[in-house]
């Protein structure tokens, strides 16, 4: 098995954001707020327990499919097999982290990460309790296929959850520019984290933004963002946060009034209705344009 290395990474979590809170008040900014960033460590905490499970079962199902489907062998001591991992793992998570922004079931776990209305290193410990164990690791199943062992896919999977924490901060402003041309960095996600309409679903990247630039999503960051989302959730209680989209998918489809409804109010994007009383962050970014014109 994969060595765990986010446990091993928990210690330097806590000095670290212990570290940020210190200098943050120190400064008197107000990027932080006490009760919002225990919830967001009991949500770290919470998902850690979840994976136990869901991750081994998960790794179980990397392996039948490396070991009954894989096309080429990829040798785990090349170096150059351990560079292409860094680029499909990277790849894939754009792509996830994409549809968890557009497809609505994939939102209700991702949902949590955006939930908060500050931006800190405890904010990027805020993670979901769902996201396992309800698909998102789809978008990687093509990787053992082609041949990369699932302990290097699990292990890469770590390394870009890893590099993605010191991202979440204020405390770093924007960086030199052919690092930030490549990379993704504090700057590129305050702008993802930003509940301002133009910032809607922009910069998913995981470790590299150059898929942002190739793909059309990525926006520089301007004014500093509102965080959180267009309907904040205004509670602090890590349960209500990790199951609230679900709950409200659940409501919508039972007053759906048709198959047809029902189905887009799970796959469909967020802020999609049937009626219109909602908009999505596309209807909403289209309205802001067609006012401009």
């Amino acid at each position: 098995m994969a060595p765990n290395l986010i446990l091993y990474a928990v210690p330097f979590f806590v000095l670290t954001v212990i570290l940020e809170a210190i200098f943050i008040t120190r400064e008197q900014k107000d990027y932080l707020e006490v009760k919002d960033s225990f919830t967001s460590i009991a949500l770290g905490l919470g998902n850690l327990f979840t994976g136990l499970i869901s991750k081994t079962l998960i790794a179980f199902i990397f392996l039948y499919l490396y070991e009954n489907f894989h096309v080429f062998t990829l040798d785990g001591s090349a170096w150059w097999m351990w560079v292409l991992a860094f680029f499909a793992d990277d790849f894939s998570y754009y792509w996830f982290h994409r549809e968890a922004h557009l497809i609505r079931y994939f939102w209700a776990s991702h949902k949590v990460h955006h939930s908060s209305e500050k931006y800190n290193l405890a904010t990027a410990l805020r993670q979901t309790w769902t996201g396992n164990i309800t698909g998102s690791f789809i978008f990687y199943l093509w990787m053992p296929i082609v041949g990369f062992h699932p302990i290097v896919v699990v292990i890469m999977q770590q390394i870009s959850l890893l590099y993605q924490y010191w991202i979440h901060t204020e405390t770093i402003g924007k960086m030199w520019k052919p690092f930030e041309f490549i990379f993704n960095t504090p700057s590129h996600h305050r702008v993802h984290h930003g509940s301002d309409v133009k910032y809607l679903d922009k910069n998913y990247a995981g470790i590299l933004i150059i898929w942002d630039r190739m793909f059309g999503t990525f926006i520089e960051e301007e004014e500093r963002p509102t965080y959180g989302l267009t309907n904040n959730l205004k509670t602090y209680n890590p349960v209500k946060i990790a199951f609230s989209e679900w709950i409200d998918i659940a409501k919508d489809v039972w007053k759906a009034g048709s198959l047809k409804n029902a189905f887009n109010y799970i796959f469909a994007p967020p802020g999609w209705s049937h009626d219109g009383s909602r908009k999505t962050a596309k209807q909403m970014q289209e309205g802001i344009q067609n006012n401009r014109l």
